[in-house]
C-alpha cells in the first residue's frame, strides 16, 4: 500500500528516505481490482469525519484567543506528542486546532468544518474531492502544519509557479506562527536556492520542477546509493554526492488539482536530456519538410489522429528513398532517415501553430493543454522540435539526448505518504486507487451550491457554433451578466475574438500570450458585464469573485466552446462560476466538427452530419455523439498511462543488472 494512513516511518536505507517500489504483476492488479472497492470504503469510514470535526472544535477552546508567544509554546508541546504516537485521532485534532486558531490571527480566515474534514483526509493519505470555490489552499495547511510538526518534509505540489508562490505567501504567516519554515520552488532557482527551500518545513513546487529536481538527484547519486558509503564519501568536503543533492527525500506530498496531476499528465514521462553533437544541419531539416510536403496524405502515408501518429507507407518509403538526397549526403541509414520524415511530417501535420506551440521572440515555446500556459523551457525529443523551429523559419536549437527518464507514476508511489485534493476525481477514483492506493473522499459544501446548468447546443458546423456564441454573448453583455467563455486552444481563443470585435462587442482574452496578466485579468472577470474569453482554466486556482449587484443579475455566466477529451476538464471550467454559495450558471455551445468529434466520434460523427443539415443538432443525437468521443478518448488515454506504467515495469526488468533506469 503506497499511502497507510497513519503508519509511524523510519529512516529507510540509501541516500533517500522514499518508499520502495510496489510490484505492477497481473496478480498485484487482479488483487487490486478485486478487493479496492471494499478497501475504499472500509479507509472512507474509519475516517469518521463529522466524528472529528467536533473533536476539533471541542479542542478549539482551549487554544482560543492565543497570542503569538502561546502559539509556538503549544505547538512546541505538540512536536514531541506527534513524534512519539504518530497521528492519532486525539493529537491530530488539537493540533487541527490549532492551526484554525493560528490562521484566524495571522490571516483573518477559520477554517470550516468541510476545511476541517478535507485536512483529516488528506493526512490520512487519501484525496479530499472539495468543490471548486471551497478553499483548498487553506485546508492544506492543516495537514502540512501536523506532518512538519511530526518531523516530516511536506511537499505541496501545485500545477504551476504561479499558484506555488502565491499560496506559499498567503499561508507563511499560519506556518510560521506555529515556527515552521517555508520554501518556495518555481522555474529557474539556481540550485542552491532550492537546496534551501527543499530544506524547510513545508515546501511549494509545481509538479515537473519537483520531477526533474528528483531525476537531478539521481544522476548525482549514481547507482551506488549506499547509506554508509556516501556518509563516508561526505568527510571528503563539500564535493560530495550528498552535498549536492537538492531534496531530503520524498516523504509526503500534498498534491493540489491530484487529477490533473496523477491522471492527465501521467500519459508522457519526464525526461532529463542534455545536448547531443549528432546535430543536423539546417539545409537537411529544410530540404525533408520541403520533401515531406510533397508526400501524399493516404498513399505515402497515414495518420492515426488518435494516437497521434503518422506511419509511411510502402509507397511512402519508396518515393523518400528515390528523392531525398540531404540524407544521403549526411550518411544517414535507412531507419533513421524514416524517423526523420515521420518527425517532419508530424510538425508539418499534426502540431499546430497556436494551439500546440507558441512563437514568441523568434523561438518555438510548446503549451501545456491542460493549463494553456508556456512551457518555455520545454521542447520535444527526437528532433520534432528543430523541425517545428524550420517550419516557423526560427533558429535551430541543439538537439538533445534523454539521459533520465521517470514517469509521474512511478514517482508519486514512492512518497512514503501520498495524498491529495481536487474538485474533480469521482470518474477516476478507480485508477487512482490501481495505480497510486489513494481513495476519493467527496467532502461536503460549505454553502448550497446554486450553480445552474441551463442546457447545451450542438451544431452541425464549427462557423454555426461561433455565430451562436457570439448572440448569446451579446445576450449577456446587454443584461450586465459577466461572462467567462473557455475555449480549447489560443487560435480557438482568438479566433472567437476577433468575432466579438466585429460584433462591438468589448472583452479581455487570457491565453499563453497573456500569462503574465493572468491574475488582473481574473481578478476582474467578475464584473458587472464583463465578458473574459480564456484558454483552459483547468488548473488555474484563481477565484472569481463577484461584484456588487452581480448576484442579484444571476452570478457569474460560464459557457464552454469545446468539450475536452476528459469530462472532469469540462467540471472543472463550469466550476469557475457559482463558487462558494453564489449564483451563477453555466453551458456548453459546440459543434460535430469539434476535434473531440472528429478524432473519436467514430460512426456518430458521420450520423450527425448526414441527419442533420441545418441549425443545431437534436439534443439526443448531438449528446449522443459528443458522449460517445469523450468516453472513447478517456478510455485511450487511460490505456496510454497503463502501457507507460507496464513499460516503465518492462524496462527496470531489462535493466536490472545495470541498476535503477532513472
Amino acid at each position: 500500500m503506497f499511502s497507510t494512513p497513519l503508519e509511524k516511518v523510519g529512516m529507510p536505507r540509501g541516500a533517500y528516505s522514499e518508499r520502495r517500489q510496489p510490484g505492477d504483476g497481473p496478480i498485484e492488479q487482479f488483487c487490486a481490482r478485486l478487493v479496492g472497492p471494499a478497501a475504499r470504503r472500509l479507509h472512507i469510514r474509519r475516517l469518521e469525519l463529522k466524528t472529528f470535526a467536533q473533536q476539533v472544535s471541542v479542542q478549539g477552546g482551549a487554544v482560543k484567543n492565543f497570542d503569538g508567544r502561546r502559539l509556538l509554546e503549544f505547538a512546541g508541546a505538540l512536536r514531541l506528542r506527534l513524534r512519539q504516537h504518530g497521528f492519532n485521532p486525539e493529537d491530530a485534532a488539537q493540533t487541527f486546532a490549532l492551526v484554525r486558531e493560528a490562521a484566524t490571527v495571522t490571516l483573518g480566515k477559520r477554517h470550516f468544518d468541510v476545511q476541517i474534514m478535507g485536512g483529516w483526509i488528506v493526512l490520512n493519505g487519501m484525496i479530499a474531492e472539495m468543490d471548486t470555490g471551497e478553499g483548498k489552499t487553506l485546508t492544506a495547511t492543516l495537514p502540512a502544519c501536523t506532518a512538519a510538526l511530526a518531523g516530516m518534509p511536506v511537499h505541496i505540489v501545485t500545477v504551476n509557479d504561479y499558484l506555488a508562490k502565491r499560496d506559499a505567501g498567503l499561508m507563511k504567516p499560519v506556518y510560521e506562527a506555529l515556527g515552521l519554515s517555508v520554501g518556495v520552488v518555481t522555474h529557474g532557482l539556481h540550485p542552491a536556492a532550492r537546496r534551501q527551500a527543499y530544506a524547510c518545513d513545508v515546501t511549494y513546487c509545481t509538479n515537473k520542477e519537483l520531477v526533474f529536481d528528483y531525476l537531478r538527484d539521481r544522476i548525482a547519486l549514481g547507482q551506488k546509493t549506499s547509506r554508509i558509503q556516501l556518509q563516508i564519501e561526505r568527510l571528503g568536503g563539500p564535493s560530495s554526492r550528498l552535498s549536492r543533492l537538492l531534496l531530503r527525500g520524498l516523504h509526503f506530498a500534498i498534491v493540489d488539482e491530484a487529477d490533473s496531476v496523477l491522471i492527465d499528465e501521467a500519459r508522457t514521462p519526464l525526461i532529463i536530456s542534455q545536448g547531443s553533437e549528432a546535430m543536423l544541419d539546417r539545409r537537411v531539416y529544410q530540404a525533408t519538410l520541403s520533401l515531406a510536403a510533397e508526400l501524399e496524405h493516404g498513399k505515402d502515408f497515414v495518420i492515426e489522429e488518435r494516437g497521434r501518429v503518422i506511419r509511411l507507407t510502402d509507397a511512402g518509403r519508396a518515393r523518400i528513398v528515390k528523392n531525398d538526397r540531404s540524407c544521403d549526403e549526411w550518411g544517414i541509414g535507412a531507419l533513421h532517415r524514416e524517423e526523420i520524415f515521420c518527425q517532419a511530417l508530424t510538425a508539418q501535420h499534426l502540431m499546430q501553430r497556436d494551439t500546440h506551440y507558441v512563437v514568441k521572440d523568434n523561438k518555438v515555446q510548446i503549451v501545456d493543454e491542460y493549463t494553456g500556459r508556456v512551457m518555455a523551457d520545454r521542447s520535444w525529443e527526437h528532433g520534432l522540435h528543430q523541425f517545428i523551429e524550420a517550419k516557423e523559419g526560427c533558429d535551430i536549437t541543439s538537439r538533445r539526448d534523454p539521459i533520465s527518464r521517470i514517469s509521474y507514476q512511478r514517482f508519486f508511489r514512492r512518497y512514503r505518504r501520498l495524498a491529495g485534493m481536487t474538485g474533480t476525481a469521482r470518474e477516476v477514483r478507480g485508477e487512482l486507487w490501481s495505480v497510486y492506493r489513494l481513495a476519493v473522499v467527496p467532502v461536503p459544501t460549505n454553502q448550497p451550491s446554486r450553480r445552474r446548468h441551463i442546457g447545451d447546443q450542438v451544431y452541425e458546423t464549427a462557423a454555426q457554433k461561433w455565430q451562436a456564441v457570439v448572440r448569446r454573448t451579446a445576450e449577456l453583455h446587454n443584461d450586465k451578466r459577466p461572462t467567462l467563455i473557455g475555449t480549447r486552444s489560443v487560435a480557438a481563443s482568438e479566433h472567437l475574438s476577433r468575432l466579438l470585435s466585429a460584433a462591438a462587442i468589448p472583452h479581455c482574452v487570457l491565453n499563453a500570450r497573456q500569462d503574465e496578466e493572468e491574475a488582473s485579468i481574473i481578478a476582474q472577470a467578475g464584473e458587472a458585464g464583463r465578458i473574459t474569453v480564456a484558454t483552459n482554466m483547468a488548473g488555474r486556482g484563481t477565484d472569481i469573485r463577484l461584484a456588487p449587484g452581480v448576484a442579484e443579475r444571476g452570478g457569474l455566466h460560464v459557457i464552454g466552446t469545446e468539450y475536452h477529451q476528459a469530462g472532469r476538464i469540462d467540471r472543472q471550467l463550469h466550476g469557475r462560476g457559482a463558487r462558494q454559495g453564489d449564483p451563477g450558471s453555466y453551458e456548453m455551445i459546440v459543434s460535430l466538427e469539434d476535434e473531440l468529434v472528429t478524432v473519436h466520434g467514430g460512426l456518430w460523427k458521420l450520423l450527425g452530419g448526414r441527419l442533420n443539415r441545418c441549425g443545431a443538432v437534436g439534443p439526443w443525437l448531438g449528446k449522443a455523439a459528443l458522449w460517445w468521443a469523450q468516453l472513447a478518448a478517456e478510455r485511450l488515454h487511460s490505456r496510454i498511462r497503463r502501457d507507460l506504467l507496464k513499460a516503465d515495469a518492462r524496462l527496470e526488468t531489462a535493466l536490472a543488472f545495470a541498476g535503477r533506469f532513472e
